[in-house]
């Protein structure tokens, strides 16, 4: 098995994992026509507050699990691929401050569950940082996400979609996180492979300097 294989296998571990929880949760609801929504973000209520770690696991029906499925799968697996180094954390920072966001700006009378707050923040953390870098692989992949999965930044405004039951608040909430990962991870994770010429100018660039303030520096003492 060759290397990129096994970093590939290696990156759809932890999705995979949590994807197959997702569908277990389900299934024992289906089996045992049981409900375990009660689980799930109820803002400003200390009962809600395991919903902050449990949410992501819980789906209102199949369809509802159905649709989060994949673009949760593929997100996801691109983080633990591209952002090997820091993908556990910021994984973990969507993961919360999406949860924690919800808990306390969302609609009281709901209780919010789904992985659509995890699938926001992916896709923003994917988006952004992959501009931010100036890395074409990962400019690339911003691109890949942006044209896939850019529609769905319209989940983060209620007045589009007045009749459905959806957290928008949670798709605010994993948005905002995802993009306030990007910037603070910016120089951490996977870096620009910088060319020899670039040192030289910043080698050149930097003897410019010194050259001015020696210069500079006789003048005022003669």
């Amino acid at each position: 098995m060759n290397t990129e294989k096994k970093r590939f296998l290696g990156s759809l571990y932890i999705p995979l994992t949590l994807l197959v929880i997702m569908w277990v949760v389900k299934l024992v609801e289906w089996a045992f026509d049981m409900r375990f929504s009660w689980l799930g973000v109820h803002p400003l209520h200390a009962d809600g507050l395991p919903g902050i770690l449990l949410s992501p696991l819980l789906h209102g029906d199949i369809n509802h699990l159905v649709a989060n499925s994949v673009p949760f799968l593929v997100l996801a697996t691109a983080l633990f691929y591209f952002y090997r180094e820091i993908s556990v954390k910021v994984f973990l920072g969507i993961w919360l401050l999406s949860g924690i966001w919800i808990w306390f700006g969302g609609r009281g009378d709901s209780v919010h569950i789904g992985a659509s707050s995890l699938i926001y923040g992916l896709s923003s953390f994917l988006f952004v940082s992959g501009l931010i870098r100036k890395d074409t692989r990962l400019a690339a992949l911003a691109l890949i996400v942006a044209f896939l999965y850019g529609s769905i930044v319209w989940g983060v405004f209620p007045d589009f979609f007045p009749k459905k039951n959806i957290s928008w608040e949670g798709h605010l909430g994993g948005f905002v996180a995802g993009v306030i990962l990007a910037f603070y991870y910016k120089r951490s994770g996977p870096q620009r492979k910088r060319y020899s010429w670039e040192f030289e100018e910043e080698n050149d660039t930097a003897m410019d300097e010194e050259a001015y303030w020696n210069i500079k520096n006789r003048n005022s003492t003669s």
